[in-house]
C-alpha cells in the first residue's frame, strides 16, 4: 500500500506554483572537492561537519584522542597527511559548530566530556593546535551536541550523554544555566529559536519539549511525537512551530510539523520510506526551505514549509551514487548569490568532502532579491549578560544584494578579549565586553593606552582586509587566465 518514493500520495497534490520547484543540486568538479581526508568513524548522529564563509571544519579519525580538521574554503584538492589539525580532546570529537558571530571561532563537544572553544587564525592552521582558548567542564559524561546562541554573543549550549543540558558563558568560561532533571534519558538533538529565547529537544523516551531554559521551565510536549524507537531530531522554524524528523512504529522515517501552542495534534505528519539512516534536518528560515539529509543515505530531499495544506510540500531529491557520512551547510551569507545558489552542502564520503550547489535557475543576471530576502548576519546584538539577565534580540538583518563580504566589524574584540580574559580572572561581573586587566581596577593611563592597541589592531585589519581583497580580486584574474 505505502507508495515507496517521498512523493507519496500525500505528497500529489495539484501541481502548486513555487520558485523552489525546479532547485536543481549539483555536486562541484573534483578538483574543487577536499580529498584524501579520513572522516571519523565515530558511530553517534551528528553532522561530523561544520560550515561558514571562511572555512570548512571536518571530524576526522585521530589516533589517541580526538581532532577535527579546518580548511580554508579555498584549499580544496588533495589534502597532505600531514595538515594540522585542532587536537586538543582526549577523546573521539562528536560535534562542532562554527560561532555565528565570528568566524574564526569554533566549538567541540568530545566524549572526554569537554567541551572546547577554538580561535582559528586569520588564514587557518599553519600548524596542529591543541591549547584551546576556555575549556568548559561541567559533563559527567560524553558531549554530543554542542550549539552557539542565533543572538547573543558567547553563549553556548552543551548536551551530554548525562542527559544534562549545560548552557555557558564562554567569556567568563562558566555554566550559567543546568537543566538537568528534564530529560530520563539521552537527549537527541537541542536546537535553538529564532530569536534564542526557547530551545526545543529530542529525547530517547519519545518526547519533544520545548523549553524556556531561563526559567528553567518545560512549556510544551509531546510524548511520542514519533512512536519509533530510533533517533528523533527537532527544530525551531522561524514561526516558532516545531518540524521533527524520526520513525513511525513500523520503523518508516516520517516527518512532522507541530505548533508548540497545542501539541496534541500534529499540524501535519508524512511518512517517507523505509530506511534506518536518522534524517538530519537542514532549514533556511530565509525561503522555509528544509532539507533532510540521511546519514548514510544517496540523496537530500527538500521541502517548503508554507500555512496551506498540506503544510509540508514536497519539492524534489538530489541523489548521487555515494551514501554520505555527514554533512555540513553554509550559512546563508557564504553564498553565491550571483549564480542563484540558495544552499551548499558539504557532503563527507569515507575519504572526502564534496561540496554541493543548490541553484534556482534563472535566466535574469540581475540579483534575485525574492531568493534572498535580508539574511542573519554575523553581528550580535545582545551580549552574553543581557541575555542571561533575560533580554532577547531578534538577529540583525544584512542584504545579499553586493553578495557578502566579511566586513571590518567583525573585530574579534569582544570574543577575544572576553574569553582571553577568563584566563587571567574568572571573574563573574563583567556586565559588559569592558576589557578586565590582571589588575581589577585599569587605571585611566592603562584605559587611554588600551585605546591606543585597540584602534591600531583596528587600523591594521583594515588594512588586512583590504590586501585580501585585492588578493581575491588577482586571483580571479589569475584563474580566469588560465582558461
Amino acid at each position: 500500500m505505502m507508495d515507496s518514493s517521498p512523493s507519496a500520495d500525500m505528497f500529489k497534490r495539484v501541481v502548486r506554483q513555487s520558485k523552489f520547484r525546479h532547485v536543481f543540486g549539483q555536486a562541484v568538479k573534483n578538483d574543487q572537492c577536499y580529498d584524501d581526508i579520513r572522516v571519523s568513524r565515530v558511530t553517534w548522529d551528528s553532522a561530523f561537519c561544520a560550515v561558514n564563509p571562511k572555512f570548512v571544519a571536518i571530524i576526522v579519525e585521530a589516533s589517541g584522542g580526538g581532532a577535527f580538521m579546518v580548511l580554508p574554503l579555498h584549499k580544496s584538492g588533495r589534502i597532505d597527511k600531514a595538515y594540522p589539525t585542532v587536537c586538543g580532546h582526549t577523546g573521539p570529537v562528536l560535534d562542532i559548530d562554527w560561532c555565528p558571530h565570528n568566524d574564526q571561532v569554533i566549538a567541540s563537544g568530545s566524549e572526554d566530556c569537554t567541551v572546547m572553544v577554538w580561535q582559528i587564525p586569520e588564514n587557518g592552521l599553519v600548524t596542529s593546535m591543541s591549547e584551546p582558548v576556555v575549556v568548559l567542564e561541567g559533563h559527567s559524561k560524553r558531549v554530543g551536541i554542542v550549539t552557539w546562541h542565533p543572538t547573543a554573543r558567547n553563549v553556548l549550549l552543551s548536551a551530554g550523554c548525562d542527559n544534562v543540558v549545560i548552557i555557558w558563558n564562554v567569556g567568563t568560561g562558566e555554566a550559567m544555566i543546568t537543566l538537568e532533571d528534564m530529560h530520563p534519558d539521552i537527549i537527541f538533538s537541542v536546537c535553538w529559536n529564532r530569536n534564542g529565547s526557547l530551545i526545543c529537544t529530542a529525547c530517547k523516551d519519545k518526547k519533544v519539549r520545548v523549553i524556556d531554559p531561563r526559567k528553567e521551565e518545560i512549556i510544551a510536549e509531546k510524548d511520542k511525537a514519533h512512536e519509533g524507537a530510533r533517533p528523533m531530531r527537532a527544530i525551531f522554524l522561524s514561526d516558532g512551530k516545531v518540524f521533527t524528523t524520526g520513525f513511525s512504529r513500523m520503523s518508516e522515517r516520517q516527518l512532522g510539523l507541530w505548533d508548540p501552542d497545542n501539541m496534541e495534534e500534529p499540524v501535519s505528519v508524512h511518512e517517507m520510506d523505509t530506511s534506518n539512516g536518522v534524517l538530519l534536518p537542514f532549514y533556511d528560515p530565509d525561503t522555509n526551505v528544509v532539507y533532510l539529509c540521511g546519514k548514510g543515505d544517496s540523496s537530500i530531499r527538500y521541502f517548503e514549509i508554507t500555512d496551506e495544506a498540506p503544510f509540508v510540500h514536497y519539492l524534489n531529491t538530489f541523489t548521487t551514487k555515494e551514501p554520505q557520512r555527514g554533512m555540513g551547510y553554509m550559512p546563508k551569507r557564504g553564498l553565491d548569490v550571483n549564480k542563484c545558489e540558495i544552499a551548499r552542502f558539504y557532503k563527507l564520503h569515507e575519504r572526502k568532502c564534496e561540496p554541493i550547489i543548490m541553484t534556482v535557475p534563472r535566466k535574469s543576471d540581475l540579483f534575485q532579491d525574492d531568493l534572498y530576502p535580508d539574511t542573519a548576519g554575523p553581528e550580535a546584538p545582545l551580549e552574553a549578560e543581557d541575555w542571561f539577565e533575560g533580554k532577547n534580540g531578534d538577529p540583525i538583518l544584512i542584504s545579499l544584494k553586493h553578495a557578502y563580504v566579511p566586513g571590518k566589524n567583525r573585530d574579534l574584540k569582544v570574543v577575544k578579549k572576553n574569553i582571553l580574559d577568563n584566563k587571567m580572572s574568572k571573574n563573574t561581573e563583567n556586565t559588559a565586553p569592558a576589557v578586565k586587566t590582571a589588575t581589577s581596577t585599569p587605571s585611566i593611563k592603562n584605559e587611554a593606552k588600551l585605546e591606543e592597541v585597540l584602534k591600531e589592531m583596528k587600523s591594521l585589519r583594515e588594512l588586512v582586509s583590504s590586501q585580501e581583497k585585492r588578493i581575491a580580486k588577482l586571483e580571479e584574474q589569475l584563474s580566469k587566465m588560465d582558461i
